[in-house]
């Protein structure tokens, strides 16, 4: 026994497998949505390992090689205790520092007076390598924040 099926057929068994991958596509794409990269709340923005100009290990070169942190949150972040890296050990730790809610705070290698958009490691030569190096931001209990990297990795060797 043979079985047509008829146009009005044809158009339910198309709707009906329509709906079935409609119903399992929109929870796909709703998990995708729901794994996208969130932007960390406290992150290295942007960094200047090369001191513009001649490398004089002036205080006003020290403080032209710099390191951004941003808070991405509305709410202001307490950054006492927390530290900024490089790969030969060279930390910085923050203290009583408090950044605000979308704020961004420049952290100089050089020497001066600390404000609320920057901050000043007070060394007399440089801690970021200029062909390549990672600054690694943790938190107080040490727990990794953000890094960022440049040129090839390595370790020893400074300018």
């Amino acid at each position: 026994m043979s079985k047509f099926i008829t146009g009005r057929g044809l158009t339910a068994a198309a709707l009906t497998v329509g709906a079935l991958t409609a119903a399992v596509a929109v929870p796909a794409a709703a998990a995708d949505h729901d794994h996208r990269a969130k932007r960390p709340s406290v992150e290295i923005s942007r960094v200047q390992y090369d001191s513009p100009g001649r490398d004089t290990r002036s205080n006003r070169s020290l403080n032209k090689e710099w390191v951004e942190i941003t808070n991405n949150t509305r709410r202001a972040v307490n950054l006492d205790g927390w530290t900024l890296r490089d790969e030969d050990g060279h930390t910085y730790t923050f203290r009583h520092y408090r950044l605000d809610g979308r704020a961004t705070v420049r952290v100089h290698t050089g020497q001066g007076r600390d404000t609320r958009s920057d901050v000043y490691q007070d060394r007399r030569n440089y801690v970021w390598d200029n062909r390549s190096d990672t600054a690694t931001l943790r938190n107080d209990h040490r727990r990794f924040v953000d890094s960022e990297s440049w040129g090839h990795h390595r370790h020893g060797g400074r300018h």
